[in-house]
């Protein structure tokens, strides 16, 4: 195996190989697995920045060798010419990285590929089953491959946003696996694009390569209203997900059946719980939500939402400023209104209804105010999306000291 291009560099003492950075082209001798007939054989892999290249070893004819002037020769031709023959890798199949996406298990089923994966382009193409002798092998091949269709992915989204407006600009977007609602599906997980763009969430069956794909996503969330959880690791004794994760874990979750989960819960209690294939990908998801969460309050600074206690109809006002207002909604007239640092606790039925506990600044008595709201969880995430945004615009530290992920990615 051979590498073109300078060496990446080694990670630092103390930290998982994950930090490591690629090298955008590199050469390897790996296998290509039939599942069917379970057979396999050697291929040459060739990455380059744009696309993945598997080469075939074939013969092929490269002229004629001259016999030796010992040997007797026909009077029409002075010197007899025998043809030469050499083993050379050819290329015989293509696959474009630009929204290509990985899959490391078998379709249709939870079955992990060892030391294997799969890269399937926009257009369907796929790679084949691309299997390494070594898990390490797996690994950086793994690596390398995401770290190019990232990159590609950054510039489409450059593209993307030098027609948008600015406060309409893609912050991430990639491929990931969302998890089937119901036990009675064969397949529990299935490939979904996502995107963080404006003021939404977005979830695609296939990524949006035109601006008129951008209104036919299967979902769209408001980001204010959505909440972002970043699942427990779940670990095995095999090196090709140790190499991928710090094992500074305890507590084991295998709830998921998948390594690298998050869940995205919406309003009226919706949930998607989605997987990704490599960890550095989860703390860059995790980032990437808090940075379009917090953009997204700055922009709006405020929301309302209609909701109600004993049969009247109320205002209730999220601001980034003001903290909390509730007013009627017929005449204005503002009943209460409590900055942010003055809420101590909240509790609620699950429902519609809340209670939000706030410390009076005068008497330093707890006062509840208790509402009544038709989708309780989408405001309760509002509630929480504008409380980080003001912390973290105090302190900037703060989304990394509540970034589970990078916690468990980056700590030594």
């Amino acid at each position: 195996m051979s590498t073109e291009g300078p060496p990446p560099p080694a990670a630092p003492r103390g930290r998982p190989g994950c930090l490591m950075v690629p090298a955008r082209t590199k050469t390897a001798i790996a296998l290509l697995y039939d599942e069917e007939s379970e057979n396999a054989y050697d291929i040459r892999l060739k990455l380059t920045k744009e696309v993945l290249t598997i080469q075939k070893q074939d013969v092929v004819c490269v002229g004629r060798s001259h016999q030796s002037r010992n040997a007797p020769s026909s009077p029409s031709s002075p010197i007899a010419k025998d043809p030469r023959y050499e083993k050379r890798w050819l290329d015989t199949l293509s696959v474009p990285l630009s929204m290509a996406r990985i899959s490391r298990y078998k379709a249709g089923t939870e079955k992990l590929r060892w030391n294997a994966f799969e890269v399937l382009a926009l257009d369907g193409v796929s790679s084949g089953i691309l299997r390494f002798y070594t898990a390490q092998d797996g690994t950086d091949w793994l690596r390398a491959v995401s770290a190019n269709i990232r990159e590609l992915t950054l510039q489409n989204m450059k593209m993307v946003n030098k027609c948008c407006s600015p406060s309409d600009q893609v912050v991430h977007m990639g491929w990931v696996n969302e998890k089937l609602q119901g036990a009675d599906s064969s397949q529990t997980f299935r490939p979904k694009f996502l995107a963080l763009k404006g003021p939404s969430f977005y979830v695609f069956s296939t990524p949006p390569v035109s601006t008129f794909d951008w209104v036919r996503a299967e979902r769209t969330y408001h980001l204010c209203e959505v909440l972002f959880k970043v699942h427990k690791f779940w670990l095995t004794e095999d090196c090709w997900l140790q190499a991928n994760l710090y094992l500074g874990l305890q507590d084991f979750d295998f709830e998921d059946q998948r390594p690298y989960c998050f869940s995205v819960v919406a309003g009226y209690g919706k949930s998607h719980v989605f997987n990704v294939e490599l960890g550095s990908e989860l703390a860059v998801w995790e980032k990437s939500f808090q940075r379009a969460t917090f953009l997204e309050v700055q922009r709006t600074r405020s929301r309302t939402y209609m909701c109600s206690w004993q049969g009247e109809m109320l205002c209730f006002t999220v601001d980034f400023a003001l903290g909390f207002t509730c007013f009627e909604s017929k005449t204005k007239n503002v009943l209460w209104r409590f900055k942010f640092s003055q809420l101590k606790g909240s509790s609620d039925d699950g429902k519609t209804r809340v209670k939000l506990l706030f410390q009076n600044l005068d008497t330093k008595q707890i006062e509840t105010k208790e509402l009544e709201f038709q989708d309780l969880t989408a405001v309760l995430h509002c509630i929480h999306s504008f409380i980080a945004a003001k912390v973290a615009s105090v302190d900037p530290g703060f989304m990394d000291s509540q970034s589970l992920a990078r916690k468990y990615m980056y700590s030594s």
